[in-house]
């Protein structure tokens, strides 16, 4: 099972079949994501289930739906214990950007934490779980695939947002703040934090 967010609106890949109550259901193989996502974005639906019988075939189905924006991010940890947080379209974030050139996904994700917040000393510790949400661009719409990292620094230096991202802020947050943050994040971030 995968979950790719639009909004904080889910669409579940699944291969099970349940009784529609507060979602919907439909066939991944001849689905029309279009309308999907403006059902998701113009009712109070709170889901989308899309339905295959082959569990492997749900993922690589789905992303031909639209084009694929790949994107490598971090959970940074100071000496402190506290996570590394952005704040851009009024929202609370992790760090994240798109692949460039050749560089590989773990050197995508430290490179665009140190762009977006001026941290240095970044260490991947260990991969997270990989997030998947439909946005939109030009009147286009995409699917981000965002690889995450568990990162830590002994960084003490001064943080600045990376102004022309559309960042304003960028914070060390303690496990109160960041339980507070994540009250005016992304769904998909929820999952990490």
């Amino acid at each position: 099972m995968y979950t790719i967010y639009v909004g904080d609106k889910p669409i579940i890949l699944t291969t099970e079949t349940e009784k529609e109550t507060d979602f919907k259901s439909y066939l991944l193989k001849s689905v029309n994501i279009g309308k999907v996502i403006k059902t998701l974005n113009s009712t109070d639906l709170k889901a989308v289930h899309l339905i295959d019988k082959n569990p492997e075939k749900l993922l690589p189905r789905f992303l031909k739906l639209l084009p694929n924006v790949v994107a490598g991010g971090g959970k940074a940890y100071n000496a402190k214990g506290e996570v590394l947080f952005i704040y851009r379209n009024d929202k609370w974030d992790l760090p994240k950007g798109k692949a460039e050139g050749k560089e590989t996904i773990e050197q995508t994700a430290i490179r665009e934490v140190e762009e977006e917040t001026c941290v240095k000393g970044l260490k991947i510790v260990r991969p997270l779980p990989t997030t998947y949400h439909i946005f939109k661009r030009n009147g286009k719409h995409k699917i981000k695939i965002t690889y995450w990292f568990e990162m830590k620094t002994n960084f003490e230096g001064k943080l600045l947002p990376q102004e022309n991202e559309g960042i304003t802020k960028v914070e060390w947050l303690d496990d109160k703040a960041s339980k507070k943050a994540l009250e005016n994040s992304y769904a998909n971030i929820r999952v990490l934090v």
